[in-house]
């Protein structure tokens, strides 16, 4: 089972937190807020990951490609850099990452589209986005999906009501509204699973799609979405006051998504 990590965004709104880079490597502590949600599905024995790059993927590939480098120590010997040596695990060695370029400008249901060839053949992949961290139990969620056979399942919150609100009658979604202008309910958290053979009929192949719109809405219509209730902790890193908040949780070591044991 594969994890699929939406990293395009630009991070514009956090202005303050740093050089212009993909909001999925501002860091919480000393790693970027993308190894945290990795974190969080490694904990649940997920261990292969796609990542949906957009906005200077490149640098997401550079941290990737020099991962071991920058977590261990390296004995070097000068004169032949070729001939370095890595000591000591890095944690995360189990870790199999795909690094898709999915365009700058795609959107969400386009980038999901664009990666179809490494999970079509799963049976379910999980879905989530490059901003936000929870405590939710991912074994519980992919129970709750098989249980109730629909095509996707959201994780459905109780934050602040400026985001994307989800109606409910019992585990069915049966209304998607992204954004709305007033909010009082629950709302799109991320951390999805879908299955892998149904899911590209309500998302197509258009680069355009927003897979929070057309998609889910559809979804929702048909009863082919459910909602799992997560009461626990959640938390977006969409502005600079978020940013902070995250940071400072994880200094003060009061991260409730911190799930996994050691750093």
């Amino acid at each position: 089972m594969k994890a699929v990590i939406l990293c395009g965004g630009k991070g514009t709104r956090i202005r303050g937190a740093g050089e212009p880079v993909p909001k999925p490597l501002l860091p919480i502590g000393d790693r970027p807020i993308v190894w945290h949600i990795m974190k969080i599905y490694g904990h649940h024995s997920v261990s292969e990951f796609v990542l949906c790059l957009g906005y200077k993927g490149w640098l997401i590939k550079e941290f990737f490609l020099n991962y071991r480098a920058m977590t261990t120590d390296v004995v070097v010997r000068l004169g032949k850099p070729e001939a370095a040596r890595y000591d000591g695990p890095t944690g995360e060695d189990d870790w199999t990452v795909t690094l898709a370029e999915t365009g700058e400008e795609t959107m969400t249901g386009g980038r999901v589209a664009a990666i179809r060839r490494y999970v079509e053949n799963d049976g379910l992949f999980l879905l989530t986005y490059g901003d936000g961290v929870a405590d939710v139990d991912i074994g519980r969620l992919v129970a709750f999906h098989r249980e109730q056979g629909r095509v996707a399942t959201v994780t459905a919150v109780r934050p602040p009501g400026r985001f994307g609100e989800i109606l409910l009658d019992g585990p069915s979604v049966t209304e998607f509204n992204e954004k709305p202008q007033a909010s009082g309910g629950l709302i799109n958290g991320g951390f999805l699973v879908c299955d892998s053979r149904r899911i590209w009929d309500y998302i197509g192949d258009d680069p355009r799609t927003v897979f929070e719109r057309e998609p889910m809405r559809r979804l929702a219509r048909e009863g082919q979405l459910a909602a799992y209730e997560h009461p626990g902790f959640w938390q977006p890193m969409d502005t600079l006051r978020e940013y902070e908040l995250l940071n400072e949780m994880w200094v003060t070591r009061r991260a409730p998504w911190k799930v996994w044991r050691g750093a």
